[in-house]
């Protein structure tokens, strides 16, 4: 398998698994996104799950949640190697006034990088 694959075992499938993670209630937040997490158990898979959240409401056109989720998930899959033994949960909290491409993908990836491991 690639090292940048996204195989069904690094996502977040099931409703119980994104209440747990909200349920937690630890977040990181930015600009437009939530980051949610929970720590997970060492007897279950290693390495970190992602869930994406895009609501409607936000980003009323399919296109453009399709792209903050597609955004989302390539972020994911650079940085899934130095991210914490964690469950995510993504989710967009304010409408974004001009879809910027590049400002949206930063931002995840700045997010995201806050949960990394300290370099060694």
């Amino acid at each position: 398998m690639a090292a940048a694959a996204f195989p069904k075992h690094y996502r977040l499938l099931k409703t119980d698994e994104y209440s747990s993670v909200f349920g937690f209630r630890k977040a990181l937040k930015s600009q437009h996104f939530l980051l949610h997490y929970r720590p997970r158990e060492v007897a279950e898979i290693p390495g970190a799950r992602l869930g994406l959240v895009v609501a409607k409401r936000f980003l009323r056109r399919s296109v453009d949640r399709n792209l903050v989720k597609r955004l989302a998930r390539e972020s994911f899959r650079l940085l899934r190697a130095r991210l914490r033994g964690n469950d995510f949960v993504l989710r967009l909290a304010t409408k974004p006034k001009p879809i910027d491409r590049q400002a949206l993908a930063l931002e995840i990836q700045r997010l995201l990088r806050k949960m990394t491991l300290p370099a060694r």
